[in-house]
């Protein structure tokens, strides 16, 4: 592992941001400087590392040439722009923003296909997927083959934090409102997001889906290494702050074999199976977890090449976070 390496992180001031320079001082990363950047509302904020509090620089005015390495978060014109600047400076990139469209840049989930950047020792910029596809890659890894992996359908309850620190605040807000009897005047999601469930999770396009639902089919695809994989994808906002839980149904071309499926989730590197006395929730087990937790799994009622199964993880920390920067440590591996 190089000892010294510049590190930049665009999008400081997030929860992801945040939570990835967290995991940074928590890993040993092997950071020579770090430089944490942001659009002018961000600037003067500060960000605790190792001890200090580094303030946060104007992303826009940064000079990429000072780093070797640099996380972008969050989608927005700025973070595109940072993008441009990187590569042009020959920094590596970990980008976490969605800004690229999926076939133009390598999905990376070391517990899944992490092996791949062995083989391609030039690659400088990949991207680190959803949360989602993060979840729902480790654990269907281990089973794929088995299985014979022929279609997968997913409803994922996303937690306001899938908004940024403006959705945990809007739920906190909505929650005391309504507790204390007052009046509900819905904003970042349009409707009532206290003690409620929404169909949705952003706006759809003419046949009904999401930018984020669309990404994720991409995504799973890419990750598991089968592009014709049929993935059937809803997300809907759930009343949780942190940590999404998943509903998965699997279709296979063979007869489910339930317990050489267990057993093989149960080895799986990132995974913990829950068995199936119990099962795991998102708040109780998941939130600041490293793991994936798998929970119900199950044959189909009617057809025994299907396969049901419950996952939880916390979507700002592992889905995100530790996603990227395990990913940066396999870009800088032979980097110094």
């Amino acid at each position: 592992m190089p000892t010294g390496v510049g590190v930049a992180v665009v999008g400081a001031v997030s929860l992801v941001g945040e939570a990835l320079v967290e995991v940074l001082e928590e890993r040993t990363f092997p950071v020579a400087e770090l430089y944490l950047l942001g659009d002018s509302e961000d600037v003067g904020h500060t960000v605790p590392f190792k001890g200090r509090n580094l303030r946060v620089g104007e992303a826009d005015r940064f000079d990429f040439n000072r780093a070797q390495l640099a996380f972008l978060v969050g989608a927005s014109e700025l973070v595109s722009e940072c993008h441009v600047k990187a590569v042009a400076a020959g920094c590596r990139i970990v980008d976490l923003s969605g800004s690229i469209p999926v076939k133009q840049q390598l999905c990376v989930v070391p517990e899944v296909n992490g092996g791949l950047l062995d083989s391609l020792p030039d690659q400088r910029a990949i991207a680190s997927p959803l949360p989602e596809a993060v979840a729902l890659a480790i654990a269907l890894k281990p089973i794929q083959q088995q299985l014979d992996l022929h279609r997968v359908t997913v409803t994922a309850c996303l937690p306001v934090s899938s908004r940024g620190a403006a959705g945990v605040k809007e739920l906190a807000r909505q929650t005391s409102e309504l507790l204390n009897a007052r009046p509900l005047e819905p904003r970042i999601f349009g409707r009532q997001m206290a003690f409620n469930m929404l169909a949705q999770a952003e706006a759809v396009d003419a046949q009904g889906y999401g930018a984020q639902e669309r990404r994720l089919v991409e995504e799973l695809r890419q990750l598991l290494d089968m592009p014709e994989l049929a993935v059937s994808v809803t997300f809907v906002q759930a009343p949780v702050f942190f940590g999404e839980s998943l509903i998965v149904s699997l279709q296979g071309g063979v007869e489910a074999d339930m317990p050489a499926l267990s057993a093989a989730l149960d080895a799986a590197p990132g995974v913990e199976l829950v068995e199936s006395d119990d099962y795991p929730t998102a708040v109780g087990d998941a939130v600041g977890q490293e793991a994936i937790y798998v929970g119900r799994l199950r044959r189909g009622i009617c057809d025994p090449r299907e396969v049901n199964l419950w996952i939880v993880s916390d979507n700002v920390r592992k889905g995100a976070a530790l996603n990227a920067v395990q990913s940066g440590e396999l870009l800088i591996k032979d980097y110094l």
